[in-house]
């Protein structure tokens, strides 16, 4: 197998850690204490059990209004609406073993493409180490679009079937899921590799027990997180896309707009995967149901919405969904617009950490867009040691990406119009997510950084929308 060699930053790397006291704690010890601290969310054991338990019933029933009512918001009592999903999403042998190749084909380019190694952030369960990820997301990438492309021209295996099989792969993820959210507690646990454990079955379930699984070199949270997740997200909306041709001889512009957006995202998770191994999922959150049942089944299934309804709209009117050229336009212009300031701030964040760490690497990976890479940033250096940014896009909101973000959620959805509500539901949720996800970052980073944070707060006062929010 042929792997880079960790390469470093000609950058100076940031001074060892003091021995201070922040908030009555030694700098020495407070990334363990607030790493091992257990706070229960999202309601607690309760909470959790009540979304493991829901999800999926809520998933089949706005696939359901979408696939057989096209977007109407239908009774959730109708047995009707329940009868059709169940004869169109049951498990099928076809479909599961579709899923289960994918899942498979990716983890095997995971393993054996080349690709950079890179030092994630220091983990205080494993006294300050850093772990080293290979990222090789982009020649995996890279290698799926072409072992697609020729599965595909050869009929071995048509793009369209996808959304033909949308259901009955949606059922196999969904249980995918919950199986390897089983199996991989029950390890962790038999294995003595469970990591701040609430002392509750479910929301250890929900949370996880492992903090970095991995089979061998490939981490297990980093390839769920972007293997999976993105990459069957933009097979589905290339599916959607192939479908069309296939009935109508055009693809129209608003699912050329879903399959730019999708592809952007997902591209662009791949061109940067090097910056995910200092992310605070890889350094903080467990790998259990809330990762694994998001990563495999949640995301590809229900972010996926806008291309459904294209889909479904264009065959049950017999044409496909357009808008006057104006709006178009602007959809188009706020899907780049988003994406210029939600790849760039990332960028920007990733690649100062990256330097300062020491692990910074150039790579040239499509498209590369101007002012990705700060020079001689502002920030705020915390008695720990730590930099908070202050510079580029991180001078105008704390959470300027999550913003981008948003913008470009939501012109998944206006691109389909307004005859439905169903694919407002991804930028919706999204927004709860974000605004909860967010509360957590503030109330670690407070506990975490003391006067050090409130010192930021003043400098860069708004979260998402500057002079607002």
């Amino acid at each position: 197998m042929s792997r880079q060699k960790p390469l470093k930053s000609s950058e100076q790397s940031i001074p060892a850690y003091s021995s201070i006291t922040i908030n009555g704690e030694s700098s020495e010890n407070i990334d363990e204490v607030v790493d091992n601290e257990v706070v229960l969310e999202f309601g607690g054991p309760w909470g959790v059990t009540a979304m493991m338990i829901g999800f999926p019933p809520l998933m089949y029933y706005l696939w359901g209004c979408l696939n057989f009512y096209g977007g109407a918001i239908v009774s959730p009592l109708n047995r009707d609406l329940w009868k059709q999903i169940i004869d169109g999403a049951y498990p099928t042998w076809h479909a599961t073993t579709i899923y289960v190749l994918f899942v498979l084909f990716q983890l095997f380019l995971a393993y054996i493409m080349p690709g950079p190694i890179v030092q994630g952030a220091p983990v205080p369960s494993l006294k300050g180490r850093k772990l080293d990820y290979l990222c090789n997301g982009l020649t995996s990438w890279y290698a799926t679009l072409i072992v697609s492309c020729v599965l595909h021209l050869n009929g071995w295996f048509r793009l369209s079937e996808v959304i033909d099989e949308f259901g009955h792969l949606m059922t196999a993820a969904i249980m995918t899921a919950f199986i390897l959210t089983i199996m991989i507690y029950v390890i962790a646990v038999a294995t003595n590799k469970q990591h701040r454990m609430s002392g509750y079955l479910m929301y250890d379930l929900f949370m996880g027990a492992p903090l970095n699984p991995r089979i061998r070199h490939v981490d297990l949270k980093m390839f769920a997180e972007v293997r999976i997740t993105w990459v069957l997200l933009f097979f589905i909306t290339i599916s959607a896309a192939v479908k069309q041709y296939e009935l109508f001889g055009y693809v129209s512009a608003p699912m050329w707009f879903m399959v730019l957006a999708h592809f952007l995202y997902t591209n662009a998770c791949m061109k940067g995967e090097e910056c995910i191994p200092t992310t605070w999922d890889m350094t903080y959150e467990k790998f259990g149901f809330m990762l694994i049942f998001w990563n495999l089944a949640g995301v590809p299934f229900t972010y996926c919405y806008s291309t459904l309804y294209l889909h479904i709209s264009s065959i049950n009117n017999n044409k496909p969904v357009e808008h006057s050229l104006g709006f178009t336009v602007f959809c188009y212009v706020l899907l780049l617009v988003g994406y210029y300031i939600w790849d760039t701030a990332n960028s920007q964040k990733n690649r100062f950490r990256m330097i300062m760490n020491g692990t910074y690497i150039s790579r040239y990976a499509f498209p590369q867009l101007p002012w990705g890479t700060l020079e001689n940033p502002t920030f705020i250096k915390t008695q720990q040691g730590n930099l908070l940014l202050t510079g580029g896009w991180w001078s105008i909101a704390r959470k300027i990406h999550y913003t981008a973000d948003l913008i470009m959620a939501f012109s998944w959805a206006f691109i389909t119009g307004f005859e439905t509500v169903i694919p407002f539901f991804y930028p919706v949720f999204f927004v709860i997510v974000l605004i909860h996800r967010v509360s957590r970052d503030m109330h670690r980073c407070a506990r975490k950084y003391g006067k050090d944070w409130e010192e930021y707060c003043k400098k860069v006062p708004y979260i998402f929308i500057p002079g607002v929010y």
